[in-house]
Order: structure tokens, then sequence, then C-alpha cells
């Protein structure tokens, strides 16, 4: 049997910047219907080559043939006409314009025209991406946006498509959806090159793997034939780390959250009813659920980026702070990692010293209204050192950085402020398991140094990983939390889907799964106010 030529073919490329060469004599092929994946640690040069094949980044040397042709992609618009999508895993959105306007920016002039909407709604619920097209891209969720990424791409209707962690938005009935749907498009004929750091998911669902090493390709193998210790050793070139995780002997309650009620702050926002929670010192609290059911809402006001009216509502080692702003509550022992890296985690174009400054200034940064330089130097320098960033130095940019290796900043920023509490949303999204596996191990050990951890996440393997107990949040409410001996995924998913009978301010109301996923209403009039 002869096999088809690539679809996609890469000989040698190659592309340096002045501090590290991303892609070292790259080869590559995808063949049509393939659905290949392109593994590698943080830093590696996968998304540098994704960037390249679409049209965002010219390579210094090297060759592009697409269907047997050689091709020059000079920008996205060239990719796009070729047949090529990409979803970002740092997304390409104007945040002020609506979910419609931004895709279609995307698209042929035939194909944004009346009816986008239309389409946008079918394709979403046909896909089980659930979009409210009139609704401006600043008031979603990090997950909320991949979703406009995904569906974007669908409707130009791509030959290749490239997908960079586009799983983190789901439950994992709804990843095996996805999944089934991806698999469809390959039988079709359409290749996929696709992106994860979970080698679960790769195992599953690709039929080839293509590992990149420091810029180069290390080797290619049949992921379905590996297994995930295999594939992280070809990725990291050695053992994959496994956190360590004993038993809880939590203490006193550190962090406490009293029938917090909050109307969302915008016409697509979620609102919270309700929300009970407590979490101790010495232990790691998870929080589960699809993007979009009150996680970025629940944040602000943990964080206090968005007070209550209510004190009571929140507290700090007993004290009443649900009207505090961020900066009195962090002065009290609060440490909060973001979803978003860039823009609320880091300001991207200020140096990764300037960005500790931002958070950290209370250690010995500042004496008397003056900020000490070299304090702040040392504080970014000991903590790029002690989480193994990989970075230019201390003033080097937020945005020159991978996304794993600004997280791992991120994180270590925040967890060496020795904080009594620690919030973190998403905590290893986007990093690769070698990172994953460093930071959830910081959080681990920050609970048994006897610190309050709260878990933010919609990777269910890493909170049933590091958690001693979970809670799931659907349409704004929340669930009781449960010891993760006395749960599993299955429930967990079942949950995260909406199938929990929560106190409402009204009483008593029953989440149907589609009305979590925001499925069962027009856009717009789902349960948004309290």
């Amino acid at each position: 049997m002869s096999v088809p030529s690539p679809r996609l073919a890469l000989r040698g490329i190659t592309k340096a910047y002045p501090s590290v060469v991303a892609n070292d004599d790259i080869a590559l092929d995808v063949l049509p219907g393939e659905i290949h994946a392109v593994l590698g640690e943080n830093g590696a040069g996968k998304s540098t080559l994704m960037k390249i094949i679409y049209g965002v980044v010219k390579p210094d040397r090297g060759t592009i043939a697409w269907e047997g042709s050689p091709v020059v992609i000079a920008n996205p618009a060239r990719a796009r006409r070729l047949g090529i999508g990409m979803v970002f895993q740092h997304f390409s959105l104007f945040e002020t314009l609506t979910v419609a306007e931004n895709i279609a920016l995307a698209l042929e002039a035939d194909r944004a025209g009346p009816g986008l909407s239309q389409r946008i709604g079918d394709v979403s619920a046909h896909y089980g991406l659930p979009l409210e097209p009139d609704r401006h891209v600043h008031t979603m969720s990090v997950g909320e946006r991949q979703r406009v990424e995904i569906v974007r791409c669908l409707l130009q209707g791509p030959r290749l498509l490239i997908m960079d962690e586009p799983t983190s938005v789901l439950t994992p009935q709804a990843v095996e959806k996805l999944f089934e749907t991806l698999r469809t498009l390959a039988s079709e004929g359409c290749s996929i090159l696709y992106i994860s750091h979970k080698l679960d998911e790769i195992r599953a669902l690709c039929q080839k793997a293509t590992v990149l090493r420091a810029g180069r390709v290390t080797g290619t193998c049949d992921p379905r034939e590996e297994t995930s210790e295999s594939l992280a050793r070809m990725m990291i070139g050695g053992d994959l780390p496994r956190p360590r995780h004993a038993a809880a002997k939590a203490g006193a309650e550190r962090l406490a959250v009293d029938h917090l009620t909050l109307p969302a702050d915008d016409p697509f926002g979620t609102s919270l009813h309700a929300i009970s929670l407590a979490v101790r010192a010495g232990e790691i609290v998870g929080i589960a659920g699809v993007s979009g059911n009150g996680q970025k809402e629940l944040m602000a006001a943990l964080s206090g980026e968005r007070p209550v009216d209510d004190a009571n509502a929140i507290r700090l080692d007993g004290a009443p702070v649900g009207t505090l702003d961020a900066a009195k509550r962090r002065a009290m022992g609060l440490a909060f990692v973001p979803e978003e890296r860039l823009g609320r985690g880091a300001v991207p174009e200020l140096s990764l010293a300037e960005n500790a400054l931002l958070t950290a200034h209370r250690q010995s940064m500042v004496s008397r209204g003056f900020v000490r330089s070299e304090a702040v130097r040392t504080y970014a320098e000991d903590t790029i050192r002690a989480f193994g960033v990989k970075a230019g130095g201390p003033h080097a940019a937020a945005r020159s950085l991978s996304g794993g290796n600004l997280q791992k900043y991120i994180v270590g920023r925040e967890i060496r402020q020795k904080p009594r509490v620690m919030i973190a949303a998403q905590p290893t999204w986007g990093v690769d398991v070698g990172a994953a596996a460093q930071i959830r191990q910081a959080l681990i050990d920050l609970r048994e140094a006897g610190v309050a951890v709260l878990v933010v996440s919609e990777e269910l393997d890493e909170l049933f990983e590091i958690c001693d107990r979970l809670a799931v949040i659907a349409q704004g409410r929340l669930s009781e939390a449960k010891d993760i001996a006395d749960t599993n995924a299955g429930e967990i998913g079942q949950l995260m889907a909406g199938s929990f009978v929560a106190a409402g301010p009204h009483g008593q109301r029953r989440f149907s799964p589609a009305g979590a996923l925001g499925l069962d209403a027009e856009p717009g009039t789902g349960d948004r106010e309290p």
C-alpha cells in the first residue's frame, strides 16, 4: 500500500533569536487525514514552529511545501487561503469586539456577511462549544476565549488545523466529544497538528508524534504504542517527576467564604449564588468546573479585585475582608495566581524584575518610599533560579518567555512571598509535563508548610493528584467539597455538567447538564441574575 504524499512538508526550518535558537533544522511531514502530535517541553520550539506554518513568523532558513508545491507563507491571510487554520495558546482576539466581530475578521468577505451569528451558533452547538455571538471578548474567561478560537477555525473549513492545548475548557465527557469531532474531520481528509501536554490525550487521539527538544527534532513515534512515561522521557530526557503527597494534617480555618452572592458585572457574566467554602491551614482544596461557570467572578471576589458589600462574606484568619481591595488582602497574607498569565499575572512589556515588584514589594523591595533596585533584581534572580525559569535574566521582558516559563515565574513569585493563603487559578494551564509536576509539587510543599491552598482548575487529573478535598462550580453555584478518597473523575465530570442540586436564592433548584453549559437558554438569558 503506497504512502500518500504529505499535505505539509517542512525541510531544514531554522529560526534564531538573539538569545536562543528556537528551531534548528527541523523536518516535519503531515499526511492528509493524519492527526499528528508535536511534543516538547515549554521552550522546545513548538510554538515558533507552528507560527512559521501559520505565517506569523518568517523562518531564517528552510523550505515549506504544501501539497507537493513549494510555498512561502508570508502571513496568516496566506495561510488561511491555503486552508490552514490555527487555535493559538495565547489568543489572537480583539477584546473590545464581540465574538462574531472577531470571527468575521478571520473569514473571507463572502463568509462574514449576514447569517454569521446563526452559523456561529450552529457550529458551536454542534461541537459542544457554547458561544454567544454578541458577547464582548473582554468579558470572557480564558476558557471561553479558547472556544472562540476553535469555532473561528472550524468555520473556515480548514484542510490543516493546528490546535494548541484545545481541551483545557472541557469536561472529560466533552473532551471525548471533541475527539470524535477531530476524528471525523480527519476521516474527511483534514490534517490536524495537535499540541498538548496531556500525554494520555496524545496516546488516545494521535497516530504519529514528532518530539522536539531544545529546538531540534529528537524522534518520531506512534504514540498509541507508547506509555505516558516513555513519551515524557522522550520529551525531557529523563523520568517524569511525581509529586509527593502525604496525608493532610489540616489546622485552623484560614480562608472562609460564607454565602457569597454576587451579581454578574456584565450582561454575559455569571452571577454567584450563596457560595460557601472553607480552606484550612495545611490542606489543598480544589474547585473543578467548565470554564465560564463563575470561576472568573469567584476569583475576582476572593482576590479583592472586586470587593463585595458584605465584609463577612469572605474572611482571612477570621477577619472579615469582603470589602477590602486586593492590596489590603495581600498585606494580610493572601497570594494569588490568576488564570491569565499575560495581562493579569504579568505586564508583558515590563521586565521580570519589575513584575516581581508589582506584587512582592513588601519583601524588602521598598524603603521609605524608594524602590531598592538591587533587592528587586535579587528577588527576580532567586525566583528564576529556584523555579528553573528559562529566561535571559531578571531584565528580560515578560512577553519574551514561553508560556510555561512565565507561569513558573509567576507561581514562584507568589510562593516566595510565604503567604498564609494561596489561591491559584489554572496553575499549570499550557505547561509541559515537567514544569507542571514542579508547580504541583511547589503547591504541595506550601500545604505541608501549613499554608491554606485553593486551586481552581479544569484539569481533573491535576486536582486528583494534589488536592485533599474537591468541589465543583456550575452556573455560579458550588457543590459540597468532598474528600478525594470519596469521589472519582466520573462523578466529578457529571457534577461539572451540572447534575447536582444546590440551594439557590429562592430555594432548591436542579441543574441540567445543558444549563450548566449555557445551552438551555437564548444568549444572554441564562442564569445570570441572582
